[in-house]
């Protein structure tokens, strides 16, 4: 754990996949074929505190959920990559348009699409709940699942860590 937290001094941008890190997974489908998902409180304010706090933040998902934009967007994350067929190309795109180095992200990833791209950030994290494969080259699992706090947990931790979590930003929302 002791290695773990020295890397969090150096991390200055949260990149996350969506489904399954910023929500559990589940799609909620109504009779005409629109989709819901459903987004945790706690999570939501780590993310708009770390935006507030001067981090870069991050999202880069599979889905072309419009619902993850909005929500996104709502927390004062601008940069919100959706429908990524490869992930590492938009992960490479951000990095050099915000011009940031690798080994200063952290990306929180739960499943096989999010494998290559966990690679390339310099420290990789997961949910409690995600795939045996990403666990095993994640340098950190969330005690808890993804959409249930395990984006808190670590945006948590960095904040604590860099000094940042009870700040002044912290008593607005």
């Amino acid at each position: 754990m002791e290695s773990f937290l020295n890397k969090l001094k150096d991390i200055s941008t949260f990149i996350f996949d969506v489904d399954g890190v910023l929500t559990d997974g589940s799609v909620y489908v109504t009779d005409s074929g629109e989709q819901f998902r459903q987004f945790n409180i706690k999570d939501g304010y780590a993310i708009q505190l770390a935006v507030k706090t001067g981090y870069n933040v991050c999202a880069i998902s599979g889905s072309r959920s419009k619902i993850s934009i909005h929500r996104l967007n709502s927390l004062g994350v601008k940069d919100v990559y959706v429908g990524a067929h490869t992930k590492s190309d938009n992960f490479r795109l951000y990095l050099e348009e915000k011009h940031v180095l690798p080994a200063s992200v952290l990306f929180m990833g739960d499943d096989i699409p999010d494998l290559e791209v966990m690679k390339l950030a310099g420290l990789a994290v997961c949910p409690a709940d995600a795939a045996e494969e990403i666990k095993a080259i994640s340098q950190y699992i969330s005690p808890l699942p993804g959409g249930r706090g395990a984006v808190r947990d670590v945006i948590e931790k960095v904040l604590k860590v860099q000094g940042k979590w009870m700040s002044e930003q912290a008593y607005s929302w």
